[in-house]
């Protein structure tokens, strides 16, 4: 008798497993195969380093500008900022060049009323390590630099950002409007432009009907006065391929429909190309227990790093440790950060895409638990977080002012609705374009979770896409979602990005399996 218990057990146990374990076809990317132009899917395949088509390179034939050279020497008392920013500035006047950091300790800001991070302003930079883990190299940065403002607590500058000289210049208007998908613009001049240069498409128009449509079914609150009074907010960062008379073919597809009669601007866009940062952990001194908003040095205080208007650059194989913002990549287009983890002490932000288009999050862990962990914000257009992990403790990051079309694909990790970010001007915390695909939730499961609850004003997502959710009997208020497929079930193909890759490129790109691997 005992046995057949025993056995009967067994046997709901294996059947629950084989069930949680269940693979569908998903209709959603049948339908995407069949009419992209039909599909709720945002193209997602040109995310990344060189629209995902070719590998990180292994950079060796740049001229090497050892930090030691300049007078940095690891494992002292004395501040090595000068060196580094020396040897920084030399690989910029050489138009090229690998910044060396050999292993041990390197001390970036002893100076606790210092205001100003380290600076390259240039292209064909590769900042390398000698790797991020124990034994390897450290970048300390002691005291946290001064803010911009105080009472505006993001503002705490990045110890590192790695931008581009000039400003943008505007070019000229869209004259014809265009679907998503198309790849051709029309303009009133192209005078300024030359086949090569990168582009900023931007909209900025508070037409109700424009609102209405973005949030539909939902309502636009008049708390929100950034989308109310400023308007819909898009810029997407493209480079021109061709140019023939006023028109331009781009190399990736426009991400967002462009209707002239909303007023559509073309910005000659200045940027940095082929930055590379690799092998080195990034050790911030946030050792105070993290309290949301609490003051300046909570929210920004130890911002170790940014890319800023960067294009096809790259972060692989570093660390970030005891910091209230890891990493930022802001007003930058086709970045791959990967392989990359937070550690220590948990602060404000993991890894973010700010106002940038086409990034590629992959790889990446978050062992310190961010209060906000990767993700989006300020108007990012088209970012995959491919195979990324954070705590229950936390969630992704849906930090407001407009963020569209992200991905979180075969993420792990926490499923709150008070993680997510944003003042109450800059909401909602995302736009249309959210795609959960084969999500693991390991917090508490949820009955009835809600994208747009009514009685939550911090929180707000409209019609957001799941396609395999394996939430542990979580369960969704179906109205507020644009679709829903495989709850408690994998869906097939097993990555949404991995899928749309092999069906733009023939195949899954050799640097995309080495990197599953």
């Amino acid at each position: 008798m005992r046995k057949n218990v025993f056995f009967s057990g067994l046997l709901v146990i294996v059947f629950q497993f084989a069930k949680a374990q269940e693979t569908i076809n998903s209709q959603l990317f049948e339908q995407y195969k069949l009419d992209k132009s039909k599909s709720l899917l945002p193209d997602f395949s040109y995310a990344g380093y060189q629209s995902g088509e070719k590998a990180i390179p292994g950079i060796k034939n740049y001229k090497l500008f050892n930090v030691v050279d300049f007078g940095a020497k690891p494992n002292d008392d004395v501040s090595d900022r000068e060196a580094i920013q020396a040897a920084i500035d030399a690989a910029n006047k050489n138009g090229s060049g690998i910044i060396f950091f050999p292993k041990g300790r390197f001390l970036v800001n002893e100076d606790s009323t210092a205001a100003k991070g380290i600076f390259s302003k240039g292209s064909k930079i590769i900042f390398r390590g000698s790797g991020s883990g124990p034994g390897g190299t450290e970048l300390f940065m002691k005291y946290a630099l001064l803010p911009g403002n105080p009472d505006q607590m993001w503002t705490g500058p990045p110890m590192f950002t790695f931008t581009a000289k000039g400003a943008d210049a505007r070019v000229g208007e869209v004259v014809r409007s265009a679907e998503i998908g198309e790849f051709t613009m029309e303009l009133n001049n192209t005078d300024k432009l030359q086949e090569g240069d990168w582009v900023a498409v931007k909209l900025l128009n508070n037409s109700p009907g424009l609102i209405d449509a973005e949030l539909s079914p939902n309502k636009v609150d008049t708390t929100w006065t950034s989308i109310v009074k400023k308007g819909v907010d898009v810029c997407m960062y493209y480079q021109v391929k061709r140019i023939k008379g006023n028109s331009i073919t781009l190399h990736a597809p426009l991400a967002y429909k462009v209707d002239v009669k909303y007023t559509w601007t073309i910005d000659k866009y200045a940027h940095a190309e082929e930055v590379g940062i690799e092998d080195i952990a990034f050790v911030g001194n946030w050792t105070e227990k993290f309290k949301h908003h609490a003051s300046w040095v909570h929210d920004s205080g130890f911002n170790l790093f940014m890319f800023s208007r960067c294009t096809n650059s790259w972060m692989k194989n570093c660390r970030f440790t005891d910091c209230s913002i890891a990493a930022i990549v802001s007003q930058s287009a086709n970045i791959t950060v990967m392989n990359c983890v937070v550690t220590g002490n948990a602060g404000h932000e993991a890894i973010t895409s700010n106002h940038s288009t086409n990034v590629l999050l992959a790889n990446l862990i978050d062992e310190a638990s961010q209060w906000h962990s990767f993700g989006t914000a300020n108007g990012a257009v088209n970012t995959v977080l491919w195979h990324c992990t954070y705590p229950a403790t936390t969630c992704f990051e849906s930090h407001a002012s407009q963020p569209r079309n992200t991905l979180l694909d075969n993420v792990t990790g926490g499923l709150m609705k008070n993680r997510g970010g944003g003042a109450i001007f800059n909401m909602p915390n995302h736009m249309k374009g959210l795609v959960f695909w084969n999500y693991k939730q390991t917090n508490e499961p949820v009955t009835n979770f809600q994208f747009w609850p009514l009685n939550d004003v911090w929180w707000k997502i409209p019609a957001p896409v799941i396609a395999g959710f394996m939430g542990n009997g979580s369960t969704f208020n179906q109205t507020q979602l644009g679709y829903l497929e495989g709850l408690d079930k994998k869906v097939f193909p097993s990555s949404l990005y991995e899928g749309q890759l092999q069906l733009r490129l023939k195949k899954i790109p050799d640097w995309l399996s080495a990197l599953k691997r």
